[in-house]
């Protein structure tokens, strides 16, 4: 089975494999792509660092979407992961590399994921695992290779809920080298396991409810009980722009990908060859070699969306529509502690599914998890059962830099 692009011959330490668009010193980071194939980082990102220094030795690089772009890591340039449950379904993107090494794994194993628009807790849920995706700007960026900046986040992925509060303790820390870090006081976000969620507020959107399908809607009610018996108070809330948070969020992220992407051009960076012709030639000869079709579909998209011409009415409304969202999310943190939601509407598809998907039914897949991610607010994906065999993720949101609060949930529904 295919889950990582690069191997690593380890020494002694806790195991953690890392998502490909990470840069790692002396191993090849691609980030999923044709166009980056050799490239080898003469760095390591902040959070390598980091993780090396609490005793993680990485086992390797693992398969993506490229760049990200994708619901269901099908647009690999090096391989497809299998779902580990079941071979015929896919893992989740675009960390799917991840979460499948992570969930067919018999032995303890931490993983290192990003995610810009859902791209941990997908691959969490689908795979059965625990996925925890940060404040924006409470985990460096630096050394990531990015799919859309201000968007993007590196988040801990793992079998158990502690093991990521482990893992994110070691990383959430401020980072010069990051303009976009905040200055937080470290914490060990372990303390809050084993916490009781006594009295604690949750509350469930009726929009997330009737996006998922009934038996995954059915587990999602389950958890709730369970909840409700360790002393949670269970109340159903409204997120009313939940439905506007998909378009606004991909004209956002595709806008910036375009323009990302524009330094893999065959001359700064990525794919090289001789040159010949003039440079728009030369560029356009490059880009369309190394870039698969997804990547090229989106940069269209997003270039189109800042164009002179176009830039109001579609980057500038997505941008007010990303602010509704926003405040939407705040006016329900007023009434209650944590959200907690399905992470995906369905199980793992299978890929004979997916294929028959148009792209604008794998944009719409991420209906539950594109409203968190544009409000850049810390979530947190544990498994909540299986459905026919395959599990189910169950999603908790929180308030800005309050990932104590997700993972005190999370914590006592895994025990």
């Amino acid at each position: 089975m295919t889950y990582l692009i690069t191997k690593v011959k380890t020494k002694k330490g806790i195991p953690i494999v890392v998502k490909d668009n990470i840069c790692t010193k002396g191993i090849q980071t691609t980030a999923g792509s044709k166009i980056l194939e050799g490239f080898v980082p003469t760095y390591d990102a902040t959070v390598i660092k980091q993780v090396k220094k609490a005793g993680c030795v990485i086992v390797g690089k693992s398969t993506m979407d490229e760049f990200g772009f994708g619901t269901f890591s099908t647009n690999c340039a090096y391989g497809v992961p299998k779902n580990p449950h079941d071979l015929t379904r896919s893992c989740g993107g675009s960390s799917g590399g991840v979460a499948g090494y992570i969930s067919a794994s018999k032995t303890r194993i931490l993983g290192l994921g990003q995610s810009t628009g859902g791209s941990i807790s997908c691959p969490a849920s689908f795979c059965g695992i625990v996925g925890l995706t940060p404040t924006y700007g409470l985990v460096s960026r630096y050394g990531l290779i990015d799919y859309a900046s201000s968007l993007d986040r590196i988040g801990p992925m793992a079998k158990t809920v502690k093991e990521v509060a482990w893992l994110l303790s070691k990383i959430a820390k401020y980072d010069s080298k990051d303009s976009t870090s905040i200055k937080t006081k470290p914490q060990d976000y372990t303390k809050f396991c084993g916490k009781s969620i006594n009295g604690l507020k949750i509350g469930v959107p009726v929009e997330y409810l009737n996006k998922a399908t009934k038996p995954v809607r059915d587990k999602i009610l389950e958890a709730i009980k369970k909840l409700e018996k360790k002393g949670a108070k269970v109340s159903k809330i409204s997120l009313k722009y939940t439905d506007a948070a998909i378009p606004a969020y991909y004209i956002i992220a595709l806008s910036e990908a375009s323009t990302n992407l524009a330094k893999f051009c065959g001359m700064r960076q990525g794919l090289q060859e001789e040159f010949k012709g003039n440079f728009n030639e030369y560029f356009s000869r490059i880009r369309s070699q190394g870039f698969g079709r997804e990547a090229k579909r989106r940069i269209l998209l997003g270039t189109f969306a800042r164009m002179a011409g176009f830039k109001e009415e579609y980057y500038i409304k997505a941008l007010k529509v990303k602010t509704l969202v926003v405040k939407d999310f705040q006016e329900a943190f007023k009434k209650v502690d944590v959200i907690m939601a399905p992470t995906m509407p369905t199980i793992a598809p299978k890929f004979s599914e997916i294929e028959k998907l148009k792209p604008i039914d794998c944009y719409k897949a991420d209906a539950l998890t594109a409203p968190v991610s544009l409000a850049e607010l810390p979530h947190l994906s544990v498994p909540a059962g299986f459905v026919n065999k395959m599990p189910v993720g169950l999603h908790l949101i929180s308030n800005y830099f309050e990932e104590g609060k997700i993972i005190q949930v999370g914590d006592a529904f895994e025990r």
